[in-house]
């Protein structure tokens, strides 16, 4: 009797759950739910052709130089870029002198390293050297927070990794900020109020959520002199960025490449030679099965005169 009782009980809440996916169901497919504004809203990154993209792509030093600028300019007012060393500028086409110049003369390259004076044991700061990494701009988490509105400014070094479209999303990020009261997506909706960015934030259809709380950095051509004479649009100057992030997340990036290309020809030749070899020797081969186990007849006779041997009948 109480199994039967546990079973119906069992066989009522089966039904309840299923009586309520079907409601469920049928009231998701009847009033489907409203897009997010974020879903509705959001772009795709734009399309962006660097000279490293490709299996076979390099990095074009002049623009690593360029984005190394913009970089120091423009961005390292707010982002780090700890994972990268000074000497690693070699790299970029620089020699020794000049990273020296660059990390320690005062002129491009303006913070500090924290440091402890040896006199009195305060904390101080120094100038960098080649060995150092890039130092940051705020001594801590706190203090970037307080600077930027409680928003904490992303390290740098491997941001075109860590942000799915890479270069391309933070090409598109510098160069996508539009006025929300102005904005029409791809069919022409205006963007609804409570999506519009408040005080302290700006509307960016390239980032994920739409509102940033990082301000345009990229605002005017012309805003830095390159020294190759390369126009300085904000076009110009995004892409430059982004291509040096590219390097600085993968520095080794051309090795890998080169790597690659050599593993894939070997691989082909050995396969080659292997498809040769099978033809040269093998190919004219017939295979020979042979039947083991206890019917095969050495196998009997091992085992009679292993009985017999014992005196075990059979």
């Amino acid at each position: 009797m109480i199994r039967i009782l546990a079973f119906l009980v069992g066989l009522a809440f089966a039904a309840v759950l299923l009586l309520s996916m079907i409601t469920g169901m049928a009231t998701y497919f009847q009033t489907p739910p409203e897009p997010l504004a974020s879903e509705e809203f959001h772009r795709e990154p734009k399309p962006l052709a660097l000279k490293s993209d490709g299996p076979f792509g390099k990095f074009d030093q002049a623009q690593l130089q360029r984005g190394l600028q913009i970089y120091t300019e423009v961005c390292s007012a707010c982002h780090s870029l700890k994972l990268v060393s000074f000497r690693d500028l070699k790299e970029l086409g620089y020699n020794d002198a000049e990273i020296k110049a660059y990390a320690s003369s005062g002129k491009q390259w303006k913070i500090e390293v924290a440091s402890i004076n040896p006199d009195t044991g305060e904390a101080s700061t120094r100038k960098p050297l080649a060995s150092d990494t890039f130092p940051p701009p705020f001594p801590n988490e706190t203090a970037a927070r307080a600077a930027n509105n409680n928003a904490l400014p992303p390290d740098l070094s491997l941001i075109t990794k860590a942000r799915e479209g890479g270069a391309a999303y933070v090409y598109s990020l510098l160069t996508g900020y539009a006025d929300a009261n102005r904005y029409r997506n791809e069919k022409g909706k205006p963007l609804p109020p409570d999506a519009k960015p408040s005080p302290n934030l700006h509307f960016n259809p390239y980032f994920a959520n739409l509102n940033i709380a990082m301000p345009p950095p990229l605002t005017t051509n012309g805003q830095v002199s390159y020294a190759d004479g390369t126009p300085a649009t904000v076009d110009q100057m995004a892409k430059d960025v982004a291509a040096f992030l590219v390097w600085t997340a993968q520095p080794d990036l051309e090795r890998r490449h080169a790597a690659g290309i050599a593993v894939v020809a070997f691989l082909l030749l050995a396969s080659i030679l292997a498809y040769f070899a099978y033809q040269q020797i093998w190919h004219d081969a017939k295979r020979e099965v042979r039947v083991t186990g206890p019917l095969d007849p050495l196998n009997q006779a091992k085992s009679r005169r292993s009985k017999a041997k014992q005196g075990i009948a059979g």
